[in-house]
């Protein structure tokens, strides 16, 4: 059901609109001038609003403009008995949706409003989109360390200083670029990421900054690189101390005029671009190595930011697992689940060589895996190897090295947690699983389970 506001100074035409659309199950409010429009434009809030072009006093297309000022989402509907070619383009330039005229017809007033409830909609689901990746990419934690992080990321991203985020695997660096460039004048123009470490140094220079048909193999026609295609916005060069020397010294030369030239090109282009950069490494200690330009670093470590390690923010742990479990249950469309004090107790003791990384990917594991109405210790020691024993069947999982290793392994500790939940009674156990017995006998054989003294 939507919100419908009908503003017309014809108490007649008023009638039969709400009459036709109360009819098709919207709720629907009306006046009878400019004035009292807005009003209820503004209190009513309506998803879609039908506007006469000609009243007297304020006429529609004064009041389609402060409606227009107010909400620049709004979506109105124009409707006239004067209808000209000219109204209809004023009224489009003000920001209609549409233009009806007079005699309105009752199937055509259907499917614009169709229409335009079906534009409101993929905006809604637009806007609830933004706000999922928002949510994916949202630094999450309360602790001293990454409050400091925060209140760095809050100084620099107003303003177009280059920023080096540095920090082990898995710490959450690209999260860091992504809030720089959110809360940046540049939020509305494109974040493109370049994983220095995933492409071939043959092919980074062309990646970065494109080629032209020709050029070498394979490159069957001109094609724009990273730089022009952020052109405006920002560009997030991650594991920068995986790139080349070649490509380094054009990324500086980039940085230091604004210019790039295309591989096989000779024309240079200028780009206003916004370089965010992140590593793993000690990059002085590349520089002495002589792997990484001292030029290039001190160009791009304008403003440092260090990510810490979760093992220095353990205090984050019950808040990131919390985070995780909503985004794992709309993610898997699984039900969501509480992780008991205890568990999270637990999960705060874990070394997490792996960082944040590794933490998301525990929480989805034992959100799936997990039985009971919440995640306890016991699935915690299982499917992670918390505990004193610290080595049991679960805590393997992380490491196998194949997809069928891994769901051999996830099996196996499915069926010896269900067996040890009935005391390994058999048949108990197999009707809970939903397995024929004789399956079950095949994989208790299989993984070579034996019930423990």
């Amino acid at each position: 059901m939507a919100r419908l506001l009908i503003i017309d100074d014809e108490a007649s035409i008023r009638d039969v609109l709400v009459q036709l659309f109360e009819y098709d199950g919207h709720e629907v409010v009306s006046a009878g001038d400019g004035h009292q429009g807005l009003e209820l434009q503004q209190s009513f809030d309506p998803h879609v609003t039908f506007l006469d072009v000609k009243m007297p006093g304020m006429d529609g297309l004064e009041t389609l403009e402060r409606i227009r000022d107010a909400d620049p989402t709004a979506l109105v509907i124009m409707i006239s008995g004067h209808g000209t070619i000219d109204t209809a383009v004023e009224a489009t330039r003000k920001g209609a949706f549409d233009f009806l005229e007079k005699p309105l017809d009752s199937d055509r007033l259907l499917v614009t409003l169709r229409n335009a409830l079906g534009l409101r909609g993929l905006s809604d689901e637009v806007e609830a989109l933004r706000q999922e990746v928002e949510s994916r990419h949202e630094i999450v934690g309360a602790s001293f360390q990454i409050r400091r992080v925060v209140e760095r990321i809050e100084r620099v991203a107003p303003t177009d200083a280059r920023v080096l985020v540095t920090g082990e695997n898995g710490t959450g660096k690209e999260l860091v670029a992504r809030a720089v460039h959110r809360l940046s004048e540049r939020a509305e123009r494109p974040f493109i990421e370049v994983n220095c470490a995933a492409i071939p140094s043959e092919l980074i220079e062309s990646e970065l900054f494109g080629h032209m048909k020709g050029s070498f193999t394979g490159a069957v026609a001109d094609r724009a690189g990273k730089f022009e295609q952020a052109d405006g916005g920002t560009l997030f060069l991650d594991e920068i101390g995986d790139m080349s020397l070649a490509a380094q010294a054009k990324v500086l030369r980039a940085l230091e005029e604004g210019l790039i030239t295309r591989v096989g090109g000779s024309k240079a282009i200028s780009v206003d671009v916004r370089v965010i950069a992140a590593t793993n490494k000690d990059l002085e200690g590349e520089i002495s190595e002589g792997s990484f330009r001292e030029d290039l670093f001190y160009r791009l470590n304008v403003v440092p930011v260090e990510v810490p390690p979760l093992r220095e923010r353990r205090d984050d742990i019950p808040m990131l697992v919390r985070h995780f479990s909503e985004q794992t249950a709309r993610k898997d469309r699984i039900r969501p689940r509480p992780f008991s004090k205890e568990a999270v107790r637990q999960l705060q003791n874990l070394p997490w060589p792996g960082n944040v990384r590794e933490l998301r990917n525990t929480v989805e594991r034992l959100l799936i895996l997990a039985s009971g109405e919440e995640v306890g210790p016991d699935d915690v020691r299982l499917l992670v190897g918390a505990g004193p024993d610290g080595g049991t069947l679960g805590g393997d999982l992380g490491s196998a090295q194949t997809f069928n290793e891994f769901k051999d392994r996830a099996e196996r500790a499915f069926i010896l947690q269900k067996l040890r939940e009935h005391d390994w009674n058999v048949s108990e156990t197999a009707r809970a699983v939903e397995m024929p017995r004789s399956n079950l006998y095949k994989k208790i054989e299989k993984y070579g389970l034996v019930r423990e003294d």
